[in-house]
């Protein structure tokens, strides 16, 4: 029986190419060819196949191997998402809590574990250093509200507390782990470039800033008004945007820097920038009112028309500073260091202390300079305008820098006063000393009532023009006359002393008449410079003034009476009927006396002087009220007695309008004694 030959199955090589002995020769083997085979070559045969087989099973065990790996890449999970400062975030996050959570506890780790994402939150946060410019289209990106700009101040934030609770661990001192002073040299140097960062974002907002110097609209008794916006945004503001110069949205900005500063440990960097901006902002704010630092000595050396000026732009300056400036340099410190109150009052003071210094040595300075009649009422204006504002600075400044500048500006103010009040005294002993016994001609203004009132009304007339309103100044006179100041008691005392030096002056007159023109001249000059000074009026009040006029009324009637009240007696009716007769002899008389007497008072009260203009008119419309209306009356009762031709001639020597042309003429000094 020929036994049954088995053919292998073919198997795929490696390379896959088919492994079957039946693709070693194309030919079949026949069996005539089987039969020759030796049984040595079956057994080779034998053995061949079976290494065939072998390798077989191997190539498909590898294959195997293949099949099973292309499985697992397609197993495979998606990609991985990117790894960003957002992602890193939540879990620096996260480990911040557990990290304070141990320090709380005061638990002492044993080796430092960091995890991974710690390093590489300083890595992405440091990548966005660079890129992180604080200006972009003249804007600072630090106070805009953005999600970026939110993120940025958020991993300062995280970089800051990581530093301090890291650097809070205390690690056994056996502990070999470097890990701990590592992250901190890492923490370290990526804050200093953060803070950096931030430093440059707080200087510029500051320094764009410059002081408004426009006051709000309801700010009142406000000199020197400039109108001026200097701004940095265009939106809309609010009052504390006015007060500040800074919108509410860059207020946010600079209190976000300030506080992430701060928290860091940059206090002093934040502070020295705030204080440098800040006072530069106010000088230039200075600059703009006109103000400039003036040394004692330059005072003392300027001439009184430029002194005068530099004491005009101080009060417009002090006035702003305590009413405008100060007030909105507080509300901008308290926004900024909302966090940090003390910071916030003593950047505050600091600031302010150093201009008031600068404002109070100029006030003192000139409190130095020789007295002279012209400066007295500018002295008066600066002492009032500490007085006045001293309220309004003492809300501002915390206790104890309000003690200290109270000692200042108590000071500058008794100097001032101390300086007017011996400009006073000298106005005193001048009239005090003036006890001439010559008489000024023609009942004129004497030279010490000039001398007293241009003293004391220098400017009165500029400044009424600038300053105050009618209801404002009834006002201040109401509350002056319940409350005089030491000053007002002094100028009255002042006047008072002018006023019995002129009587005494007045009774060197032999002429009663040309005593009262004197008086009411003096009177009349005395009484339009007060009313023509807020300041002298003010002092004075309204019921001196009324009193002073009722004197020149007073002064008036005499004069009336004396001179045209003597002239209307010629020609009174006693004597001039007798039995219902006229007697003539004593109507021509009459007419002679008034004659006499009216071309005597021509003659002399025409070389008289009445300089005031109105008082002159006054004087003119009375006398002529009174004389004219009687004469007529006489000349058209009595003329009839009088024979017609060379009697009426001889009598009647003036007519009505003689006379009133004649009055006109009086007290113009033009005529010659």
């Amino acid at each position: 029986m020929e036994e049954e030959k088995v053919k292998p199955e073919s198997v795929p090589s490696k390379d896959g190419e088919d492994t079957s002995p039946d693709n070693a020769n194309d030919t079949p083997q026949t069996a005539a060819d089987a039969k020759t085979d030796t049984p040595k070559a079956e057994e080779t045969k034998a053995n061949e196949t079976e290494t065939e087989i072998k390798e077989a099973a191997e190539i498909t065990e590898d294959k195997g191997d293949e099949i099973e790996e292309i499985e697992e890449v397609k197993e495979e999970p998606p990609p991985e998402v990117p790894f960003t400062l957002e992602t890193a975030s939540e879990e620096i996050d996260k480990f911040i809590t557990t990290l304070s959570a141990k320090t709380d506890e005061e638990q002492t780790p044993a080796v430092l574990d960091i995890p991974e994402v710690v390093w590489r939150f300083l890595d992405l946060f440091e990548e966005k250093i660079p890129k992180h410019e604080p200006v972009v289209d003249g804007k600072v990106k630090l106070c805009q509200v953005s999600e970026e700009e939110t993120l940025y101040l958020q991993s300062v934030e995280r970089v800051t507390k990581l530093a301090k609770l890291i650097g809070e661990l205390k690690l056994p001192e056996n502990n070999s782990d470097q890990t701990h002073g590592v992250l901190i040299n890492r923490i370290g140097g990526v804050q200093q470039r953060a803070m950096c960062y931030l430093e440059d974002g707080f200087r510029l907002i500051l320094d764009q800033d410059i002081l408004d110097p426009e006051p709000k609209a309801d700010t009142k008794d406000t000199k020197g008004k400039q109108e001026t916006d200097q701004k940095t945004e265009s939106e809309p503001t609010d009052d504390s945007t006015n007060c500040t110069g800074f919108s509410q949205e860059i207020l946010s900005g600079l209190n976000k820097i300030a506080k992430e500063m701060i928290s860091g440990g940059f206090q002093s960097e934040c502070v020295e920038i705030y204080m440098i901006a800040r006072r530069n902002a106010f000088d230039e704010s200075l600059n703009n009112l006109g103000f400039e630092k003036i040394s004692i000595d330059d005072v003392q050396k300027m001439h009184w028309e430029t002194l005068e000026r530099e004491i005009a732009t101080w009060i417009t300056t002090f006035t702003q500073c305590a009413t405008v400036y100060f007030s909105g340099e507080l509300k901008l410190a308290e926004a900024v260091f909302a966090e940090h109150p003390l910071i916030a009052s003593s950047l505050f003071s600091n600031l302010v202390r150093s201009v008031m210094i600068q404002l109070l040595n100029f006030a003192e300075a000139l409190a130095m300079t020789k007295r002279s009649a012209e400066k007295l009422f500018k002295v008066l204006d600066m002492y009032e305008t500490i007085r006045d504002n001293t309220p309004a600075l003492d809300a501002l400044f915390p206790e104890q820098c309000a003690n200290e500048l109270k000692t200042e500006t108590t000071t500058a103010k008794i100097r001032l006063g101390e300086a007017a009040i011996c400009m006073f005294c000298d106005l005193e002993n001048s009239i005090k000393s003036d006890t001439g016994k010559t008489t000024v001609p023609g009942g004129a203004v004497h030279p010490l009532t000039r001398y007293t009132m241009n003293y004391l009304n220098n400017d009165s007339q500029a400044k009424q023009e600038s300053e105050g309103n009618e209801q404002n100044h009834e006002n201040r006179n109401d509350n002056n006359e319940n409350h005089p100041s030491p000053f007002a008691e002094q100028l009255v005392r002042v006047m008072d002393l002018l006023d019995h030096n002129l009587e005494a002056k007045s009774k060197l007159y032999r002429d009663v008449s040309l005593s009262s023109i004197f008086m009411m001249n003096n009177g009349r000059y005395i009484l339009q410079k007060i009313k023509g000074s807020a300041e002298i009026h003010d002092a004075m009040g309204d019921t001196w003034c009324r009193k002073k006029s009722s004197d020149l009324r007073n002064y008036h009637k005499n004069y009336q009476r004396e001179t045209w009240g003597r002239l209307l007696g010629c020609i009174g009716p006693e004597g001039l009927m007798v039995n219902g007769k006229v007697m003539k002899p004593v109507l021509k008389e009459k007419f002679k006396s008034f004659n006499a007497m009216f071309d005597e008072i021509h003659r002399t009260q025409g070389t008289w002087v009445v300089s005031d203009d109105q008082l002159q008119s006054e004087l003119r419309v009375s006398i002529s009220a009174v004389v004219i209306p009687a004469y007529r009356s006489f000349l058209g009762r009595f003329s009839q007695y009088l024979d017609p031709g060379r009697q009426t001639e001889k009598y009647i020597k003036f007519q009505p309008e003689d006379i009133e042309t004649y009055i006109d003429e009086l007290f113009d000094g033009k005529r010659k004694p």
